[in-house]
């Protein structure tokens, strides 16, 4: 064994020592006792691999749904919530769907989970998962570096461009939240002054990308 190798297991003995184990178990147990949601947070990010099985292993949709609002109050970043709340992305539960939707930015910044939500936003069938993933768009991206919200933004200015009328307004509603303007777009407004306005949102967004550390 190297100096090297045996340096790095000795710097990774401390967080080895702090890990926890998890009671598989009594989590299950907590799980959907929101009287004891304090249980569950108490018990720090180790606790988010062992929610993931939880979730992988409930062929149950309404208790999936259940965890995801876990993960979504507990805000913590973990690839293992990512991973299996994107197996679920396309389900066809909807209340669980929803759920998935609004905790993916709670668990993870990710690259690829804004492109996600904004082709939902964009182009699924149904207003409601539409309509929601905006909402998610809007209010849970919370792990997201200046450069990744700028190109949320330039997604969501694409956007306005959007045939939809519904999306033109997800669109404007979104970047009004993170941004506080609307700069005079008008979801419903005729194609020609529409285009003004998306051109001076592109405007901005340029000039916010040359300059990301001023904002």
């Amino acid at each position: 064994m190297t100096k090297l190798v045996v340096l790095a297991l000795l710097l990774a003995l401390p967080a080895l020592a702090t890990a926890r184990p998890i009671d598989a178990s009594k989590l299950d147990a907590l799980v959907g006792d929101w009287d004891r949601f304090a249980e569950i947070e108490a018990l720090g990010p180790d606790v988010l691999p062992a929610l993931a099985r939880l979730y992988e292993a409930s062929p149950y949709p309404a208790r999936r749904r259940t965890i995801a609002d876990v993960f979504y109050r507990l805000g913590w970043q973990s690839p293992d919530a990512k991973r299996v709340l994107l197996a679920d992305i396309d389900t066809r539960n909807r209340d669980l769907r929803l759920a998935v939707q609004w905790a993916l930015g709670r668990v993870s910044g990710d690259d690829d989970v804004v492109p996600r939500l904004l082709e939902i936003m964009r182009t699924d069938s149904s207003p409601l998962f539409r309509e929601k993933a905006g909402c998610a768009l809007a209010n849970d991206q919370t792990h997201l570096s200046p450069e990744q919200r700028l190109r949320l933004y330039e997604g969501l200015i694409a956007a306005l461009d959007d045939p939809k009328p519904q999306v033109r307004s997800l669109a404007l509603r979104v970047l009004r939240v993170h941004t506080g303007e609307t700069r005079g777009f008008a979801p419903n407004a005729a194609q020609s002054q529409r285009a003004e306005k998306v051109q001076a949102w592109q405007s901005w967004l340029a000039a916010a990308q040359e300059a990301p550390a001023s904002r």
